[in-house]
């Protein structure tokens, strides 16, 4: 076997190893608390993530001794086309079209801006390099958490963002393995012991925010986002700091770019498609929720209490004009608040048209007196 078949076939097996990491780390996500979302040390499977990433790192690895940048940076690319039909055929997530549309848009747009990457002389950099590197990526990262923790009742959001702060740690560890390995071709020292440090914290943060991504997220847009923005940025640094530029000039920048918005328009289409599978979820927990029963209404507790009878006889009688009803008085004092006040009778002491008639008591002055 050809030294470039090695390469491609340990490309390929590592693109396998970080897909089942992910998908480890995404069942993982969904079976632990809310405390653990960044590092559930006391979880199997965890750990197991933890190996298959180291495995499909140190696979990276060998396949760059064995072939060049140019080609085996695309394959790494195709992670996530790996990714959704092995969560597909062993935990049964199936993807909607809009996700498989999404990562082969990012995958073909990162292998060709990936492609169009120009070789350049190996070189290192400098310490005030390093600093500047090290304090960006650190800003960075932590900006990006604080965005995520902003926009945490929007799980699809705060996924991309944290897959983001992610691959970029991931891309600089890369950048900064690269300057500690043109240095140790002059021989090993100990000015490298920084870079190995910050190579090893941002390798941890990397995989403890990846972790955390794929919470409430799904697996296709946090490990789409994380597998587009890792050598993205690693292009960035090598482009600015290492002199690398785009092949075929003009025309080669033009087409990276183009690229870049492939890539862009990938991502864009994971996120709405996660999006949408999250409305659909929240309206269907919404229609399942019963809604609250109408209070019970006492009978006859709407209607108007039947008046009494006196009212209605004097409400019905018709008085003549001048003569004036009695208003109603407060009800005296012990009387129960809902009494409500106390109606004078309307009293007549002869007999008149058109008013009622209420007989009094005579004085006979002709009865017989009893004397003792």
């Amino acid at each position: 076997m050809s030294a470039l078949a090695l390469s491609v076939l340990l490309s390929f097996v590592s693109a396998v190893a970080y897909a089942g990491g992910a998908i480890v780390q995404e069942q993982v996500a969904v079976a632990s608390p809310g405390a653990q979302q960044f590092a559930p040390l006391r979880r199997p499977g965890w750990w197991a993530a933890v190996a298959l990433n180291g495995l499909g790192g140190l696979l990276h690895v060998v396949a760059l001794a064995y072939g060049p940048l140019s080609l085996v940076q695309p394959l790494g690319a195709l992670t996530i086309v790996f990714a959704l039909p092995m969560a597909a055929l062993f935990v049964g997530r199936k993807a909607g079209a809009t996700a498989w549309r999404g990562a082969v848009m990012a995958t073909v747009g990162l292998a060709g801006l990936l492609s169009l990457v120009g070789a350049s002389d190996a070189q290192s950099l400098n310490t005030a390099q390093r600093v500047a590197a090290a304090l960006g990526t650190a800003g960075a990262v932590v900006a990006l958490m604080a965005a995520a923790r902003a926009v945490h009742r929007h799980p699809a959001v705060r996924s991309i963002l944290l897959a983001t702060a992610s691959g970029v740690a991931f891309g600089m560890s890369s950048v900064f393995t690269k300057t500690v390995a043109v240095d140790w071709t002059g021989g090993v020292s100990a000015a490298d012991l920084p870079s190995l440090a910050v190579i090893g914290v941002l390798a941890t943060a990397g995989m403890l925010l990846s972790q955390a991504s794929y919470r409430g997220a799904g697996l296709a847009a946090p490990l789409a986002t994380l597998t587009v923005v890792n050598p993205v940025a690693a292009a960035a640094v090598g482009i600015t700091m290492f002199g690398e530029t785009f092949r075929y000039g003009t025309t080669g920048t033009a087409l990276a770019l183009s690229c870049g918005v492939v890539a862009a328009g990938g991502l864009i289409l994971l996120t709405t498609e996660r999006l949408a599978h999250e409305n659909q979820q929240t309206r269907a927990v919404e229609a399942s929720v019963p809604e609250p029963a109408p209070e019970a209404v006492p009978a006859g507790a709407g209607a108007q209490p039947s008046p009494d009878p006196a009212e209605r006889l004097l409400a019905a009688l018709e008085l003549p004009e001048g003569v004036r009803v009695p208003p109603s008085v407060p009800a005296p004092e012990g009387t129960p608040d809902d009494a409500g006040p106390t109606l004078v009778p309307l009293v007549s002491y002869a007999p008149f048209y058109g008013g009622p008639y209420v007989p009094v008591a005579v004085v006979d002055r002709h009865r017989t007196r009893v004397t003792s």
